[in-house]
């Protein structure tokens, strides 16, 4: 068989066109990329290691390379097109073939530039913020008493009024979330999660708390109010309809809820009295006028009123026998502090004694205080016991013409007359009696009534001239 056989040659030319479509292909792909990425700049590349192993191109590649080039930039199958011996020319068909082949698959250069867009990664948020906005206020606890309630109830004014949530939810955020439990997928099973979560203690606790339903309290206002129910009627009532109540329904807590019914007149038997039908509606002060006092007032008991009279005659004995013996206990205490002896001369106006000393005022004016070297007082208060808290000059005693004595505190510690504090610069009346304390030492101010007598007369006498 010769070279130059038509057979061999068609043979030759698809083999040919084969290869040459494989590497067409390949080399198509590569231009693809790169015309992308000069058109869109930086693209983040992705890294791949389907890449095509270079290797050596045959004498037929290379002289096609160039119709490769411009055949690589088309998208769909690549055109084949048989290969021509030297000295063989292609006929008019074969011409007419390569001719509307390149002209129908040559697209614009628009598509070749423009190439399919590049998806992003976007990361999705799990839940979206108007379902994540109101969990907090919500807990598992509040979602449970709701739930409870209308299944109760099947009234959310009711369970607005009757359930004591966390938080102070209104009638409209009450609404809200039964919605969102029922129709909101997202809150309705993180609201399931969180309830399954809770303790079985809690979840008794909570259902312990549900309202009770018009047929309970039916069946409970059936019982009278003049009766006395035990614990054993409701638990009778609890057997007969156990569909009727809350499985968590005790008889104590029915007994609770009867008695609430009874106070609030709502028992079958019983019946709530009728407003007045004026214009004007009884309040609290008319009522008030309208209570009869005698009524209120409670029944004298006899025997009560002997016993406080007796009771009263002994108090008034006691207090009459210790007034007889009130002198006598004087005399003694004068006896011990020497209050009965005669303290006072013709010339000695009143006295200070203490438990030490005694200072005897025989003159009008007189200085209380420290003695020092330097300095000397008529009274040395020093003598009577530690005296280092004393001013060097403490107090002056003047007596006035109508026979009055004042202290006037002149130290920085205050002065004590009778419990009283005589603050620096202040002065304070002195009576018989008078107890004085300065800085913790006691005395007691006595004066001599009689002399005291006589300045007044004579001072009396002295204003009527």
């Amino acid at each position: 068989m010769q070279a130059g056989d038509p057979v061999v040659g068609a043979s030759l030319a698809v083999a040919g066109a084969q290869s040459r479509s494989e590497d067409e292909e390949s080399l198509g792909v590569k231009d693809l990329k790169r015309t992308a990425t000069q058109a869109f700049g930086n693209v983040p590349k992705r890294r791949s290691s389907s890449r095509s192993i270079k290797r050596k191109k045959f004498d037929d590649e290379l002289v096609e390379s160039s119709l490769v080039k411009s055949s690589s930039r088309v998208k769909g199958p690549p055109v084949t097109e048989p290969i021509r011996c030297s000295g063989s020319e292609p006929s008019s068909s074969e011409k007419k073939k390569v001719t509307k082949s390149g002209t129908t698959l040559t697209p614009p250069i628009a598509m070749v530039i423009n190439p399919a867009p590049i998806t992003k990664r976007v990361k999705k948020s799990k839940q979206p913020l108007h379902i994540t906005k109101d969990l907090g206020r919500w807990k598992p606890t509040d979602d449970l008493l709701l739930i409870n309630a209308v299944l109760q109830t099947t009234d959310l004014t009711s369970v607005h009024l009757g359930v004591k949530f966390s938080c102070r939810f209104t009638l409209r955020e009450i609404k809200e979330r039964w919605y969102a439990l029922l129709y909101d997928p997202v809150i309705s099973k993180l609201a399931w999660q969180a309830m399954r979560q809770l303790h079985p203690e809690a979840i008794a606790a909570i259902q312990s708390k549900a309202l009770f339903s018009q047929t309970e309290e039916a069946l409970l206002a059936k019982i009278g109010s003049t009766s006395q129910p035990k614990l054993d009627v409701f638990q009778e009532l609890l057997s007969k309809h156990p569909s009727v109540f809350h499985p968590s329904r005790t008889p104590k807590s029915l007994l609770v809820h009867w008695q609430l019914l009874k106070q609030y007149y709502l028992l079958d038997d019983q019946s709530v009295q009728p407003l007045p039908k004026g214009d004007q509606v009884l309040n609290f002060s008319d009522a008030e006028q309208m209570v009869d006092d005698v009524k209120l007032r409670e029944s004298r008991d006899e025997v009560l009123e002997h016993e406080l009279m007796i009771s009263d005659r002994h108090q008034k004995r006691e207090i009459r026998q210790l007034e007889q013996e009130l002198p006598r206990w004087q005399v003694l205490v004068d006896s011990i502090t020497g209050m009965n002896m005669p303290d006072f001369d013709n010339q000695t106006l009143a006295a200070l004694r203490g438990r030490m000393v005694r200072y005897l005022m025989r003159s009008r004016e007189i200085t209380l205080g420290r003695a020092t070297k330097d300095k000397q007082i008529d009274v040395d208060l020093s003598l009577e016991g530690p005296a280092w808290k004393i001013s060097r000059k403490q107090g002056i005693i003047k007596l006035k013409n109508n026979g009055d004595f004042f202290i006037a505190n002149e130290g920085r510690r205050p002065i004590y007359i009778d419990g009283r504090p005589v603050l620096s610069g202040n002065k304070w009346k002195l009576n018989n009696n008078s107890v004085v304390e300065i800085a913790g030492l006691r005395f007691v101010f006595l004066i001599n009534m009689e002399l005291i007598s006589l300045i007044k007369a004579e001072a009396a006498k002295m204003m009527q001239q």
